[in-house]
C-alpha cells in the first residue's frame, strides 16, 4: 500500500519539487496540491491522505489553523499532520503540536531526509528531534496555551508503572530501541506500552504523548538551549 501524501504549501514550485520527488518512490504518492490552508483542509475531508505536509506559513488560513481542524476532525483521525517549518517559527510549531501533529522538518533538510520522515510519520511514529524537541518544550510546551491550561497530573492515574515509565523515556526525545535496552524488553513490548498509554490519553500519536509527558510533570523540561 502506497503511503498517500497532500502537499500544502503556498509556493507552487515548491510542491512541484515534493511531487516529483514523493511520486519517484514506489512506497508514495501525492494525492492532491493545496496552496493555502483552506483548501488543505478541504482536500484532506476529500481525499483522506495519510499524511498532510504543511506549510505552516501560507496566506488567507494559515498552517496552524488547518492543523487544528484536521486534527480535531474525527472523520480524519487517520490523517497525520508533518510540519514544515523554518527556525523563526518556533511558536507556530509548538502550537501545532499541541493541535496534534505529528512532527515537524525545516524546509531546508535534504530529500533522503524528507522521504524518511514521511516514512517515519506513516508508521505511526512522531518526527521529534530530541535537541529541537527539548528546546520547543522548555520554550513553549510547559506554559499554558492561550485561554488554557496545563493537563492535570491526574490524568496520568490511568496509566501503569511501566507506562509511565515509557512514555517518560519517549518523552526524553528516545527511541523504542533505546528504551528497550534501558528497561531490558524487547523493542516490541515498548511499543505496546506506547500504544497502551496513547490510547488511555487520547493521544493520536507519539508525539501527542510526548506533550502531555511534560504538560502533567511526569518529565521535567532542561534549561533553554542557548
Amino acid at each position: 500500500m502506497s503511503v498517500r501524501v497532500l502537499l500544502a504549501d503556498d509556493q507552487a514550485l515548491l510542491r512541484a519539487t515534493f511531487r516529483i520527488l514523493i511520486d519517484s518512490c514506489e512506497d508514495m504518492t501525492v494525492v492532491g496540491e493545496a496552496s493555502d490552508g483552506r483548501e488543505a483542509v478541504d482536500l484532506a475531508r476529500a481525499r483522506h491522505p495519510d499524511i498532510v505536509l504543511m506549510d505552516i506559513r501560507m496566506p488567507g488560513v494559515d498552517g496552524l489553523a488547518a492543523t487544528t481542524a484536521i486534527c480535531a476532525d474525527p472523520e480524519l483521525s487517520a490523517t497525520r499532520v508533518l510540519i514544515l517549518t523554518t527556525f523563526e517559527t518556533e511558536d507556530y510549531v509548538a502550537q501545532a503540536l499541541r493541535a496534534g501533529a505529528s512532527g515537524f522538518l525545516g524546509k531546508d533538510v535534504t530529500a533522503d531526509t524528507l522521504l524518511d520522515g514521511l516514512r517515519t510519520v506513516a508508521s505511526g511514529d512522531a518526527l521529534l528531534s530530541p535537541g529541537a524537541t527539548r528546546t520547543l518544550i522548555t520554550r513553549f510546551l510547559t506554559s499554558p496555551a492561550p485561554g488554557g491550561h496545563l493537563a492535570p497530573p491526574e490524568r496520568l492515574a490511568e496509566l501503569t508503572v511501566r507506562e509511565r515509565e515509557v512514555m517518560a523515556l519517549a518523552a526524553e526525545g528516545k527511541s523504542n530501541t533505546e528504551i528497550a535496552g534501558d528497561l531490558t524488553v524487547s523493542p516490541l513490548t515498548v511499543r505496546t506500552h506506547i500504544h497502551r498509554a496513547m490510547t488511555k490519553l487520547g493521544a493520536r500519536d507519539r508525539a501527542q504523548l510526548v506533550v502531555i509527558a511534560y504538560q502533567t510533570g511526569l518529565v521535567q523540561a532542561g534549561p533553554p538551549a542557548l
